[in-house]
């Protein structure tokens, strides 16, 4: 199984601190450029295949597909079978500290958006990654912003999406249906009970209404969800009392902001209007500290516009 040991790339406290921690990681594709997503609270790596599909034009992890082989060798040959691999995309998805594969530490001062940014920063020095662009969603785009301000020469370009500012800003829109989709959430102790919630937190209602065929979104993709949930597991509580507790901490600071200006890359604030976590206005307004070299990009869909608008946004 591939992991990263966080410490073995990290030098001071921060190797004394993460001794052990492991990150379960999964590679798509082969080609110079280089993409790191990362997944929001509670998400697991593959929350992120529709995406990694389109980008990378497979769905199928590396490691599966070189099982017995020599690595370096097969990259060539697929290089030199399709011809010049300029353009060609190397996607990289894992599963946060405290969710999945991963490591789940038991104090929630173990969970913070810098803490695991640094998680990702020491994955791209285990991939051998110099640069990347980097897509975040929710909790993780929280995330991408604490890499972005800690090694800004890192990032060719950020993607926040269904973003927020963290702290009370996570808090959605207070109203009967969230208030119960709060309660569900919190009951939810199958992975039946826990898709059923997750459909309804993460699309829009027109969405899952749609017919494909004969059955309708909801039906297909709840089938889907509960098979995902039963393959990693429900999430311990102490991984998803810490991953709260980042959301709950997170803050950039104006120093923290400037370093991200200063760096000049692209940076797209893309956000459902059917988004019942994560409001817009506070999208909207991380995007405006962010200018001039962010452009905020607003798509009919819910917390996951990335699954209901996938082409749009990549």
């Amino acid at each position: 199984m591939p992991f990263c040991y966080v410490g073995s790339y990290q030098t001071g406290g921060d190797a004394g601190g993460n001794n052990g921690i492991k990150i379960f990681y999964r590679n798509y594709g082969y080609g110079p450029v280089k993409i790191l997503v990362i997944i929001g609270l509670a998400g697991t790596h593959d929350s992120w295949l529709p995406q990694i599909k389109g980008l990378a034009g497979t769905a199928t992890p590396n490691d599966d597909q070189l099982s017995g082989v020599n690595r370096d060798d097969d990259r060539l040959t697929a290089v030199d079978r399709d011809g010049d691999d300029e353009g060609r995309v190397e996607v990289c998805a894992f599963d946060n500290r405290g969710m999945g594969r991963s490591s789940v530490p038991t104090k929630k001062s173990e969970y913070t958006t810098r803490i695991m940014a640094k998680d990702a920063i020491a994955l791209m020095d285990h991939l051998g990654w110099r640069k990347a662009h980097v897509f975040g969603h929710s909790m993780g785009a929280m995330i991408a912003c604490k890499l972005a301000a800690l090694v800004p020469d890192r990032v060719l370009s950020l993607a926040l999406l269904n973003v927020t500012g963290g702290g009370y800003e996570c808090f959605p829109k207070l109203d009967r249906q969230t208030f119960s989709i709060a309660i569900r959430f919190l009951k939810a102790k199958t992975p039946e009970q826990r898709a059923a919630v997750d459909l309804d937190t993460h699309y829009s209602k027109e969405y899952l209404e749609e017919y494909v065929g004969p059955n309708t979104r909801r039906a297909i993709l709840y089938q889907e969800y509960v098979k995902g949930i039963s393959a990693s597991g429900m999430q311990l509580n102490h991984g998803f009392d810490g991953q709260i507790n980042a959301c709950w901490t997170h803050k950039m600071s104006q120093t923290e902001l400037e370093s991200i200006r200063s760096a000049g890359f692209l940076i797209s604030v893309i956000h459902g209007r059917h988004d019942i976590i994560a409001q817009l206005y506070y999208a909207k307004r991380l995007a405006g500290k962010l200018q001039p070299f962010a452009r905020m990009i607003e798509l009919h869909g819910g917390h996951l516009v990335s699954h209901e608008r996938t082409e749009e946004v990549f």
